[in-house]
């Protein structure tokens, strides 16, 4: 049975997904590897933003882990603009 992993675990885990995001090495060459390494970033983000997206709507969320999550949000469309708009 799939081990349930805590909200404050969740919201740690898509942070440092985000990062990693934005540790990614940009591509050398421009054409296809422009290609690969967008949906590379943008799959990693959806990974951070999909570990986080019911939190809001547990009963046992309290308005602090919500704002947390919506700040999260945040980080992760600000991190995707950053990242494939340099």
């Amino acid at each position: 049975m799939p081990r349930l992993i805590p909200a404050s675990e969740r919201m740690v885990r898509a942070r440092a997904l985000i990062q990693k995001a934005r540790d990614l090495p940009p591509p050398a060459e421009v054409g296809w590897g422009d290609f690969s390494y967008a949906a590379q970033v943008k799959d990693i983000i959806q990974q951070a933003r999909d570990l986080i997206k019911f939190i809001p709507y547990t009963p046992s969320a309290s308005a602090e882990m919500k704002n947390e999550v919506a700040k999260i949000f945040q980080e992760a469309d600000q991190a995707e603009k950053e990242i494939l708009h340099r």
